[in-house]
C-alpha cells in the first residue's frame, strides 16, 4: 500500500515538476519580448523628444493639434514603458503626467 502512495506521488511530482518548467519558459519568453519592445519604446521616445523640441514657425491650429498629439503620444509611450517595467520612477511620471490632452485645452 505505502509503494502505491509514493507512485502517486512520484507522479504527481513529475506532472507538477512539468508544468512548473513549461510556466517557467513561457515567462522567460515573455520577460525577453518586453525588454526588446521597452527598448524599441525607448528608441522611440527619444526620437519624438528630439523632433518635438524643434520650434515651430506655422501658426495653423492644424499644426499646433498634430504636434500636441505627438506630445500626447510621447508621453503615452513613457506611461507604457514605465508601467511595463514597474519601477519605481514617480517622480519622473508625475512630470510627464500630461499625456492627455483634450480638444478644451485648445
Amino acid at each position: 500500500m505505502l509503494y502505491y502512495i509514493i507512485g502517486i506521488l512520484l507522479l504527481f511530482l513529475i506532472v507538477t515538476a512539468y508544468y512548473c518548467f513549461k510556466f517557467a519558459m513561457i515567462v522567460l519568453k515573455i520577460q525577453d519580448v518586453l525588454e526588446e519592445s521597452l527598448d524599441l519604446l525607448d528608441q522611440k521616445y527619444n526620437n519624438i523628444s528630439q523632433v518635438l523640441e524643434i520650434p515651430i514657425f506655422y501658426d495653423s491650429t492644424e499644426v499646433k493639434r498634430v504636434v500636441r498629439e505627438i506630445e500626447d503620444t510621447k508621453n503615452i509611450i513613457l506611461y507604457i514603458a514605465s508601467n511595463l517595467t514597474e519601477s519605481v520612477q514617480e517622480k519622473a511620471i508625475v512630470e510627464d503626467e500630461e499625456y492627455i490632452h483634450t480638444e478644451e485645452d485648445e
